[in-house]
């Protein structure tokens, strides 16, 4: 592939274990997957977020609206 055999690939699997540690290994690679993972589903995700509200929102907005006058109002 790169000009890399056996002995060459053996002490560069060495090198990264001692800068990261065996333990260490298992978490870069649990990362690794979960970013690639992440990344897979971001592709299949649709482009456009529709935020336009649903009717039902909307009523619940305009709720809220008027109990907040009916609140204020009983301030007063």
């Amino acid at each position: 592939m790169f000009g890399l055999g056996i002995g060459e690939m053996v002490i560069i699997l060495l090198i990264v274990i001692v800068v990261f540690g065996a333990g260490r290994i298992g978490d870069i690679g649990g990362d690794l997957g979960r970013a690639i993972r992440n990344f897979r589903k971001a592709l299949s995700e649709p482009d456009a977020i529709d935020v336009t509200p649903k009717p039902d929102d909307a009523k619940r907005e305009e709720a809220k609206k008027d109990e907040a006058k009916a609140a204020e109002a009983e301030r007063k």
